[in-house]
Order: C-alpha cells, then sequence, then structure tokens
C-alpha cells in the first residue's frame, strides 16, 4: 500500500477501534433504542456510517477500472475538500442521508454484526487500497454526493470527517441511552 494512503487508512482504523470499544458500554437494547419516532438508534448511526463506505468501496472498485482515464483533481477539488471538512465540523449542521444510502442500510441488532460488517467493509477497502499505484494518487476516482469527484486521498479524509461529523450524534445517543438503564 503506498504510504500516503496506507497512513490515513490506519487513522480510519484507529477511529473505528476506539468507536467500537467505546459501544461496548451499551446493551443490545441501549445500541438500538431510539430517543423518539423517526430518530435514530446508535446501531443506526453506525450502520448508515458503514453503508456509506461500502458504497463507496464498490463505486472505487468501478471506477478504478479505468483510472488512466480519469483526470487529476486539482485547486477546485481541494477547495471543496476544504469546505466538506468544515461542513463535517460544524456543530448543528445537518444533512439528509442521500437516499441510495438510507435505501441500501440494513439493520443490525447487535454489536458483533455491526462490528463484523465494518470489518468486512475495510478488508475489502484495504485490497482495493492496495491497487492503487502513487502515480494515480490524484487520480477522481472518488464521488461524494455533494462536493463531487475527489482523489482517493480526499474521499479517504472524508471517511475520518464523516465519522467524526456524527460521534456527538453517537454520544448523546449512548449518554440517553445510558441514563434509562
Amino acid at each position: 500500500m503506498v504510504p500516503a494512503i496506507k497512513k490515513k487508512f490506519e487513522a480510519l482504523e484507529r477511529q473505528r477501534a476506539q468507536l467500537l470499544h467505546d459501544l461496548q458500554a451499551l446493551s443490545p437494547t441501549q445500541l438500538n433504542r431510539t430517543p423518539a419516532p423517526g430518530q435514530w438508534s446508535v446501531s443506526q448511526v453506525v450502520a448508515h456510517l458503514i453503508t456509506a463506505e461500502r458504497l463507496s468501496v464498490k463505486y472505487i472498485e468501478k471506477k478504478i477500472q479505468g483510472v488512466a482515464q480519469t483526470g487529476d483533481t486539482g485547486w477546485q477539488e481541494a477547495m471543496k475538500m476544504v469546505v466538506l471538512q468544515i461542513s463535517q465540523r460544524l456543530p448543528g449542521l445537518k444533512f439528509k442521508a442521500p437516499r441510495h444510502v438510507k435505501e441500501n442500510t440494513p439493520g443490525y441488532t447487535s454489536l458483533a454484526e455491526l462490528e463484523a460488517a465494518w470489518a468486512d467493509c475495510r478488508t475489502e477497502l484495504a485490497a482495493l487500497l492496495e491497487q492503487i499505484p502513487a502515480k494515480y494518487l490524484h487520480r477522481k476516482i472518488y464521488k461524494h454526493p455533494r462536493a463531487g469527484y475527489l482523489n482517493i486521498l480526499q474521499g479517504l479524509a472524508f471517511f475520518g470527517e464523516h465519522t467524526t461529523h456524527h460521534l456527538p450524534q453517537i454520544k448523546k445517543l449512548m449518554r440517553g441511552a445510558l441514563k434509562i438503564s
């Protein structure tokens, strides 16, 4: 794996491990408790993260087949990435999940199911990342629903930002679930 990709992937793995470790404090009931009708449980938020990554991996798998024909990212994509990162860090800023992500998000009822699904997704991602040579690091092979085409390093950065964006929501849901028990 190219060192720049490996560094980002390892950071994602540390972030995932920490989140799953934190979730061990919840019982299955707490993991699946929704605070109100129409709101997500901790399990549903994590399932959303997994699904967004899984669908992205599938897209990148297709795009990498023609990577030699795609263009490189430049200053416009760098600016889009800055805006994307800021948007993910602003407290209280909410986005609707893309319809395709919502429609393809399975229900998981246990932490073991979430861990297994995310591990499978990350195994696929790691295998895919092994295929990307350094000369294609800046090719447009990741597509964000709002920011458009980005390179693999920007895509991996977004995966981390996406999780960071949802951490306050997860922590709030965890606090609520632990209080009720």
